[in-house]
């Protein structure tokens, strides 16, 4: 696989675009790869092969697990195993997954989640990150609209039973 990023002489690079190509690089190298980018002192480079005993065809993208929710018995299964909520982190999933794309203020899910505005919105944050450290680092579930929210991560993989 080749990733070629042409970029003008006299173009320079942020800190971001930089950390940027940078993860890139570094994720090319996980296989038989080689990341060209040319101009603004870049050079050509080739990456190391594969390492003896894996093979350079198997995914380097782990699954992604899967959520289900059981909004009659308030339960949520992560890949068939169950997680404990409190009844705000269970609100607050079932409120995200039940309107993706959505974007949703703190104060928005205070009112939804809470039912009520009286308490301070950083409480919303510090329930979002219990929510992700009870699902896990390798469930991409909430996402941070900096300066205005939430919302439902595009590739949570999350399902809602609500029969029974």
């Amino acid at each position: 696989m080749t990733l070629s990023i042409p970029l003008a002489s006299d173009e320079t690079l942020n800190p971001a675009a930089r950390r940027l190509l940078d993860a890139a690089r570094e994720l090319m190298e996980c296989g038989d790869s080689t990341v060209t980018m040319t101009g603004n002192g870049f050079s050509d480079r080739r990456v190391e092969p594969v390492p003896a005993g894996r093979s350079p065809s198997r995914s380097l993208a782990p699954t992604i697990p899967t959520l289900h929710i059981l909004a009659s018995s308030r339960s949520v299964l992560r890949d068939g195993d169950p997680l404990s909520l409190t009844r705000l982190e269970f609100d607050l999933l079932l409120h995200l997954v039940a309107h993706p794309r959505r974007v949703f203020t703190r104060l928005q899910l205070l009112n939804a989640v809470w039912g009520y505005e009286h308490a301070g919105v950083r409480t919303v944050d510090v329930h979002v990150r219990r929510l992700r450290g009870k699902v896990g680092v390798d469930v991409p579930l909430v996402t941070t609209v900096y300066g205005v929210g939430y919302r439902l991560a595009d590739d949570a993989r999350v399902s809602i039973d609500r029969s029974g």
